[in-house]
């Protein structure tokens, strides 16, 4: 569900409640195109991980934010990444 490089950085700018339009999530990940944000963006709907929320007015107004679901993944976000940069501590032998 997480899998590919996208995906956790678009889940990283939406914790903390964040709602945000994709062009603020293009300028937030400069190196990824349209295209790929568009697939990443629809595949965490599918999931259930983020929601799209359509504002009806033209031109059309598009946000996204994390599912009550998707907010829940933080804490095991963070220990993930907490355990990860304990490779480079000395103290574990990295």
């Amino acid at each position: 569900m997480l899998e590919g490089r996208w995906k956790l950085v678009i889940l990283f700018h939406l914790f903390g409640g964040k709602i945000l339009r994709f062009s603020d999530l293009e300028r937030a990940i400069p190196a990824i195109s349209q295209k790929m944000l568009t697939q990443q963006l629809r595949q965490l709907e599918a999931d259930g991980v983020v929601r799209r929320i359509v504002h009806p007015q033209v031109p059309p107004k598009v946000e996204y934010c994390l599912t009550d679901w998707g907010q829940a993944l933080c804490p095991a976000l963070d220990a993930l990444l907490t355990w990860a940069e304990s490779r480079d501590d000395p103290m574990n032998g990295g």
